[in-house]
């Protein structure tokens, strides 16, 4: 396969277009009969299609975005997508090649291929090299049109829901050698003030989660304060405490008296798992540790905000097969017991973080009737240690995806 011929198709599209040209160039490589790609939505429950050539051209019905939305529930697309294997489906008188679209283990959607006769083995390695340039391609284009953001919005937002959005991490899925990390919320009806966030560099993972009080815009606006207090001293390579001063004292200056944040703020050391955590009054940790799930004891110190501190770094050290899942407390209050989050741990052992923080989500929508009180977020790492290898042919790591049977 020409790579050089399908970025060179990007390239010279507008950024509205260039999903089309990269499908248009590779249809013609590989003598495809359609050449589909559908992305996820915000939900996380169905696939959007984002473009359909075909050796007649686009089918295109004005901006054919959101024009079909396949969902997700117990089809071979749902299957696709979770274990980041492709998938080879015999489809009337033609075979439909579906292959995950992932960047470092986000999950941004499926190639959908057809052909008149069964591919080879060289063609459908061909495809999944391909896929790499569709998910470069679709990050790169999104930087310049809202395009790609509408069409994955299955329903209106609030301005409040707005910021929060902008709030978090462009990816919600990182792979790396030494870990996976991912994260998901669920928004409430009147959208409260949840975030996550995350950075890698070469020495340690940033990471933090926060619960702003309250909701709607106010809410929203005290976890912008936090989140652009905490980036901005992570970006000069402070440690935990020293960002969670610094957003405190940004909160206690701007924020109007009883406003306040909780958070876990994190700093982990890939030379050898290292943890350094805050909590600022945030529920403790979940720690899953050879089969056994527990919570980590942390110093209890004062939410963000509400009065001048110096807050002090607790320390544990993660093990090579070990997993910290981080909640908010809609994850943990007003669900009558309904959702038992250590007990979802002990049955999710085998699940791809993505999976685990996903399925946690789609949970609590159900037991709520897709109505929250209040946020539900969650952030979810698997420590491998500093010896640990990605599996990345397609774009992720496939060593702990499964299928969820």
């Amino acid at each position: 396969m020409d790579l050089r011929s399908l970025l060179a198709a990007v390239e010279e599209a507008s950024p509205v277009d260039a999903i089309d040209a990269l499908s248009e160039a590779l249809a013609q490589e590989v003598g495809a009969g359609h050449v589909a790609v559908l992305i996820a939505n915000l939900s996380g429950d169905a696939l959007v299609r984002m473009s359909h050539v075909t050796r007649r051209g686009q089918v295109r019905a004005g901006h054919n975005e959101r024009a079909e939305s396949v969902s997700l529930a117990g089809t071979v697309h749902e299957r696709v997508l979770l274990t980041q294997v492709r998938e080879l489906v015999a489809d009337a008188d033609a075979w439909m090649a579906l292959v995950p679209i992932t960047e470092r283990g986000d999950a941004i959607g499926i190639l959908e291929v057809s052909f008149d006769e069964e591919p080879t083995d060289g063609v459908l390695d061909d495809l999944a090299l391909a896929t790499h340039a569709w998910a470069y391609a679709l990050i790169a284009a999104r930087r310049h049109t809202d395009l790609f953001e509408w069409s994955q919005r299955d329903i209106p937002f609030s301005v409040s829901a707005e910021i929060q959005r902008r709030l978090l991490p462009s990816a919600y899925t990182v792979e790396a050698g030494p870990l996976t990390l991912a994260g998901w919320l669920e928004p409430s009806h009147d959208v409260g003030g949840d975030t996550f966030d995350y950075s890698l560099d070469r020495e340690y993972l940033y990471l933090s989660i926060t619960d702003a009080v309250g909701h709607d815009t106010v809410a929203a606006m005290l976890a912008t304060l936090t989140i652009a207090s905490l980036r901005n001293r992570r970006r000069a390579l402070s440690s935990p405490a020293e960002q969670a001063d610094a957003a405190n004292e940004v909160l206690i200056e701007h924020a109007e008296r009883g406003q306040f944040v909780t958070g876990l703020v994190m700093r982990v050391r890939l030379a050898d798992g290292t943890v350094e955590v805050v909590d600022a009054g945030h529920p403790f940790p979940f720690l899953v540790r050879d089969g056994v799930v527990t919570t980590v004891d942390l110093s209890t110190q004062l939410p963000l905000g509400l009065a001048e501190a110096d807050y002090l770094v607790d320390t544990l050290v993660l093990r090579p097969g070990d997993r910290l899942l981080m909640v908010t407390d809609g994850y943990l209050e007003r669900l009558d017991g309904r959702l038992d989050v250590a007990d979802f741990l002990r049955r999710s052992l085998d699940r791809h973080p993505r999976q685990v923080v996903q399925e946690l989500g789609r949970t609590v929508r159900q037991v709520t009737g897709g109505r929250l009180d209040d946020d539900a977020t969650a952030l979810c790492l698997d420590w491998y240690g500093p010896a640990g290898t990605r599996d990345a042919t397609g774009g992720a790591s496939r060593t702990r995806a499964t299928n969820g049977d």
